[in-house]
């Protein structure tokens, strides 16, 4: 049999450009040589494509059987590089484009998620407009309605980029001006002390299922940027020192937050336990990281599924979810 071609997308215009990179590397060095042809296929930090194999007009064959999108962030995880393949009407892995759009906003996600009836901690959002204009006004909705400490994320982005933990109001203006200069909204989140940090790993399509949990023991003081990617100190327990009901819990609330989205392929959820017992979802991420200590294909490993047996699925799942799209009528005539 011929071997598939699979495009790996990578880099991209988003502050997770250089984490996608890495992704990128640990997919494409595992994707079994003897199924797939990889096709490598750069965006660069500017937006330039290093490498065009996808064809501006989406009636010209692309040349790929699918396409793995391995972009983190803006631009990638949000719904844009999904709709670009829609137009051209290639199978690819993961979410499609409203449920990447709504998963990337982690605004609208916590709406869902709370029409799910998923429970959340409380949390405000900050339009760049507001906080320019009204400054006095923000600082005060904010400190009456979450208290300190408080996290200042982001809506729109991955990683625990630009992502602060406020512990008294000298640190709010700097955190809301540092998550501004990513994003022209911010999710300003109420702060627990003492939260444990869970994980859990989704995949399917229409029967999703989830992996065992697994808790991270970040370096530093939360799970940042420096703490994922670069220190060796923090730690990933799997699995998470977690009773059987909590495990329960954890796998459920994964999979009902993986359908409020209406997620395909994959995502991985992130919860908080608090001191009482308590787990709340805090977000779910559906291009999570795939590097060599990345969460999600390590839980899954954990669970009985190979890094190169995951690959397999999520192309299967791809075209799996391609085919059920192709089925659906597209002429009213």
């Amino acid at each position: 049999m011929s071997k598939l071609k699979v495009g790996v997308i990578y880099g991209g215009r988003s502050g997770e450009h250089e984490v996608s990179l890495m992704s990128a590397q640990n997919v494409m060095q595992a994707l079994d040589q003897a199924k797939y042809e990889v096709i490598p296929i750069k965006i660069g930090k500017d937006g330039r494509w290093l490498d065009r194999i996808i064809q501006p007009d989406p009636t010209c064959p692309s040349g790929l059987d699918v396409v793995f999108p391995v972009l983190h962030g803006p631009y990638g995880e949000d719904g844009t590089i999904q709709g670009l393949l829609e137009l051209a009407n290639l199978p690819y892995v993961g979410a499609g484009v409203a449920a990447s759009a709504v998963s990337m906003d982690k605004a609208l996600m916590r709406n869902l998620f709370f029409q799910a009836g998923l429970p959340l901690l409380p949390w405000e959002v900050v339009f760049n407009y507001q906080w320019r204009s009204s400054p006095g006004e923000v600082v005060q909705r904010l400190e009456t309605a979450l208290g300190y400490p408080m996290f200042v994320k982001p809506a729109n982005l991955g990683s625990s980029v630009g992502v602060s933990k406020v512990k008294a109001r000298a640190e709010l203006g700097p955190a809301l001006d540092l998550a501004l200069s990513y994003d022209r909204k911010v999710v300003v989140e109420q702060g627990l002390e003492g939260a444990r940090e869970v994980e859990c790993s989704v995949l399917g399509h229409h029967h999703p299922q989830a992996s065992i949990p697994g808790e991270i023991i970040p370096a530093n003081e939360f799970y940042d940027y420096e703490a994922k990617y670069h220190s060796e100190e923090s730690e990933l327990i799997i699995p998470a020192p977690l009773g059987a009901e909590q495990v329960r819990t954890v796998q459920e609330y994964a999979c009902r937050a993986f359908q409020a989205v209406d997620c395909s392929g994959l995502a991985r959820v992130d919860f908080f336990l608090d001191r009482e017992g308590r787990i709340l979802v805090n977000e779910i991420n559906t291009i999570p990281g795939f590097t060599q200590i990345s969460m999600y294909p390590k839980l899954w490993e954990h669970s009985g599924l190979s890094y190169g047996a995951l690959l397999d699925r999520l192309i299967e799942i791809a075209l799996e979810r391609h085919r059920e799209r192709q089925a659906l009528r597209t002429s009213y005539l």
